[in-house]
C-alpha cells in the first residue's frame, strides 16, 4: 500500500514503523473473514483493512474525527487478522501508533474520559482491586447486573504454595486482577511446578504488565509500569531465573512485546529484550517438562477457550490442548475457535453491547459438546464468560492441580 506520511506525522516517535507496516499490506482483505467485529457489524471500517485504510489517513495529514475514532475504539486487538494475514502485516503496532495519535487529536466525552480514567486508577492496582472485589461480594445483592457479573460466582481461596527452594527457579507475575478474581490460579501453577522440580519465585513489586494503561489512552504510563516490572525482575534475572512465568495470556503477550516498544530506550532497551525473551506462558514451561511425573489420570469432559493472547498474540493456539489431552482429560470440539469472546481487557466495560454478543456467540460454540467446564487461559476472559451465569468457568492449570495425586 503507497502512503505518504504527512510533514508532523514524519516527525512521530514511531513514523517509520508505521510507514513500513502500512506498505506491507496489500489491501486483499482476507483479514475481514476472520474479524469479529467486521463479523457483527458488517461495515469496512470496523474491519482490519478499513482501520488501516483509517489510520493511513490520519497520518498522511487528513482529518481526524470522532468517527475515526470509534472504529479504531471498536477494535478488539485479537490479532486474528494477523493469523490470517498472507502478507504479514504488524496490525497491533499500526494500531496502536494510530490510536494515539487519533487520540491526542480527538478530545473524548466526559463520560468516557471519566470510565477510562477509573478504569486506569483501580485496575493495575492489586490491593485496591481486591477490597473493590471483596465490598462488591458482601453487597451483591444491591449492585446492578452489569457490576454482579464481573464479580466472580466460584473464586476457590488459594490453596498454600510450595516452600521449598530447588535450585530450578522460575519468576512469576502475579498480575492486578487475577488475586481478587482468581486467587488460586498462581498458587495451582506454583505447585504443579514444585512436583517436577521447578521453584516459583513471587516478586510483588512486579504488578500490572502496563496493558490496561497502556490501552487506555496512556501509553507513557503503561511503559513505566513495564520498566518497573523490568527492575523488579532484574536481580532475579541476575540470580539464573530460567523464565518469567505467566499465567494469563493477556500479560504474556504484553511482556513478550516489551523489548519491540522499549527499543529506543537507551536505559531499558538491552533488559526488556532480555525480559521478552524469558517471558514464558505456562504452557510453555509445562509442555517441555516430563508430565508423566504427577501421575495424573484425568477424565473429565473439558471445552477449551483459547484466549486470543494466547493463539493469535503468542502463537500458542493448540498447545494447551494438547497438554490437557496427554493427561487424559477429554476435551469437546470447539466451532469457530479462532473468534474473540470479547473480554479483550477493559473492552467488555468500554464496548459492552458488542462484548456481551460476542460472550454468548462464544459460549454457545463453547458449550455445544456438553462440557462439564470450560477451562481457559487468560483471567479476562475466564472474568468475562464465567460471568453470563452458565457453564462454569475456571483457568486449566487449576484443573490439573485438581487431579494432582
Amino acid at each position: 500500500m503507497q502512503t505518504t506520511l504527512s510533514e508532523s506525522a514524519r516527525h512521530l516517535p514511531r513514523a517509520a514503523e508505521a510507514e513500513s507496516i502500512l506498505r506491507t499490506c496489500v489491501h486483499c482483505g482476507f483479514c475481514n473473514a476472520t474479524c469479529p467485529t467486521y463479523q457483527l457489524l458488517g461495515d469496512e471500517l470496523d474491519g482490519p483493512r478499513g482501520r488501516i485504510y483509517l489510520i493511513k489517513q490520519v497520518l498522511e495529514g487528513n482529518d481526524v474525527t470522532q468517527k475515526t475514532q470509534q472504529h479504531l475504539d471498536r477494535c478488539l486487538s485479537c490479532r486474528n487478522c494477523e493469523t490470517t494475514c498472507p502478507s504479514g502485516v504488524d496490525y497491533h503496532n499500526l494500531l496502536d501508533i494510530g490510536r494515539a495519535v487519533v487520540d491526542a487529536a480527538v478530545p473524548r466525552p466526559l463520560g468516557q474520559r471519566l470510565l477510562r480514567e477509573g478504569l486506569r486508577q483501580t485496575v493495575p492496582h492489586p490491593d485496591l482491586f481486591k477490597s473493590l472485589v471483596s465490598g462488591g461480594q458482601v453487597f451483591r445483592a444491591l449492585l446492578p447486573d452489569t457490576l454482579q457479573s464481573k464479580l466472580p460466582r466460584h473464586a476457590p481461596p488459594a490453596k498454600p504454595r510450595p516452600m521449598t527452594l530447588r535450585e530450578r527457579q522460575v519468576l512469576m507475575l502475579e498480575g492486578c486482577v487475577q488475586p481478587a478474581l482468581s486467587p488460586n490460579t498462581n498458587a495451582a501453577a506454583a505447585r504443579v511446578l514444585d512436583r517436577l522440580g521447578i521453584s516459583v519465585i513471587a516478586t510483588r513489586e512486579a504488578g500490572c504488565c502496563g496493558a490496561v494503561d497502556y490501552h487506555l489512552d496512556a501509553q507513557a504510563a503503561g511503559l513505566d509500569r513495564a520498566r518497573r516490572n523490568i527492575d523488579a525482575w532484574w536481580p532475579g534475572i541476575e540470580k539464573g531465573a530460567e523464565a518469567i512465568v505467566q499465567t494469563a495470556s493477556g500479560c504474556g503477550a504484553f511482556i513478550k512485546d516489551y523489548g519491540h516498544l522499549l527499543a529506543s530506550d537507551p536505559a531499558y532497551a538491552d533488559k526488556a529484550k532480555k525480559v521478552s525473551e524469558l517471558a514464558r506462558d505456562l504452557v510453555e514451561v509445562l509442555r517441555d517438562e516430563p508430565l508423566e511425573k504427577l501421575g495424573i489420570h484425568a477424565s473429565q469432559r473439558l471445552a477449551f477457550h483459547c484466549p486470543c493472547t494466547l493463539q493469535h498474540g503468542q502463537k500458542l493456539g493448540g498447545a494447551v490442548e494438547a497438554l490437557l489431552s496427554g493427561l487424559g482429560f477429554n476435551l469437546t470440539s470447539v466451532p469457530d475457535g479462532h473468534l474473540c469472546c470479547g473480554s479483550a481487557g477493559t473492552y467488555s466495560l468500554t464496548q459492552p453491547e458488542l462484548s456481551r454478543q460476542l460472550r454468548d456467540n462464544k459460549l454457545n460454540a463453547l458449550e455445544s459438546g456438553h462440557p462439564e467446564v470450560i477451562v481457559t487461559a487468560n483471567i479476562g476472559c475466564q472474568s468475562h464468560l464465567d460471568g453470563a451465569g452458565r457453564t462454569p468457568v475456571r483457568h486449566w492449570i487449576e484443573l490439573v492441580e485438581a487431579a494432582l495425586p
